[in-house]
């Protein structure tokens, strides 16, 4: 039982190659650029973009079980090579807000493909990336600072290990075909705490400056950002520094349901990623 996992060297589905691994299953993995995967050698490499579905037709060669990273844009086309090619259970990664269709290419454009194929499908989809925080990296590492606003704003940050984890068990398990799992880091954390978390895990304090957002939404369109993908994001970040809402249980509660082990803690995220903010 040979398993793809395409974006192979992402933040993500780096790790469920690992997850995989552990299993004992025959694991490929798809990269534009092998000859820098610095991949487990006990892994199949293989050259491959998602943006040009053709290309995935080696790799596909032979796989029944498919881990897709969301490429809204050609993933009709790389959905049906995959059946074609034999696949026979697709894991999609997702998002919390999948049913939001403010945006054309937005994750539900991939969860209707995948839907549509006729094989055995789950919907991986995690809550807020804990690596989110890596874009504040050069200035907190340059001026100890986070400058952004609604920093009252809560969220609940999601590990991508945990995301890997739940993927990789969906991915071997029986018993989640038509499934989607929708889940988040155990913590309902503001902002300025999980900047406050960031300084502790690099043994220095971290100053949060507060942005005013017409100010902040200039400097982010300037910087290349779409304006639209800047008005939701600052939305649903007014909404929950308005709101703030306590921990979702439900969501909390998937990881350990699926994996057998606690969700991990922004701490432990901030811990590992210290080098990155130093």
């Amino acid at each position: 039982m040979t398993i793809l996992v395409t974006g192979a060297t992402g933040a993500v589905g780096r790790q469920v190659v690992a997850e995989l691994l552990k299993t004992g299953r025959p694991v490929r993995a798809l990269t534009r650029r092998p000859a820098t995967a610095a991949l487990p050698g006990e892994v199949e490499v293989y050259e491959g973009d998602l943006e040009h579905p053709e290309s995935l037709r080696a790799a596909l060669a032979g796989v029944e079980r498919l881990y897709l990273f969301p490429v809204p844009h050609t993933v009709a086309e790389v959905v049906a090579l995959a059946v074609e090619s034999g696949v026979r259970r697709i894991v999609d990664l997702s998002g919390a807000g999948a049913e939001d269709e403010t945006f054309e290419d937005g994750y539900h454009v991939v969860e209707r493909a995948v839907e549509a194929s006729g094989v055995d499908w789950t919907h991986v989809r995690p809550g807020e990336f804990a690596g989110n925080w890596l874009d504040w990296a050069p200035s907190i590492r340059a001026e100890r600072v986070v400058r952004r606003p609604y920093g009252a704003a809560v969220t609940q940050p999601t590990h991508e290990a945990d995301v890997a984890a739940v993927a990789a068990t969906v991915l071997v398990e029986d018993g989640h075909a038509g499934q989607t799992y929708t889940f988040a880091g155990p913590e309902a954390l503001t902002v300025v705490q999980q900047v406050e978390t960031i300084g502790a895990a690099i043994g220095e304090r971290v100053r949060f400056e507060e942005q005013d957002p017409v100010t902040a939404r200039e400097q982010w369109v300037r910087d290349g950002y779409p304006a639209e993908v800047v008005d939701w994001l600052f939305g649903m970040w007014a909404d929950a520094a308005r709101d703030p809402a306590p921990v979702n249980e439900d969501w909390a509660a998937v990881v350990p349901r699926l994996t057998g082990r606690p969700g991990r803690t922004f701490a432990e995220w901030a811990a590992e990623r210290a080098t990155a903010f130093r």
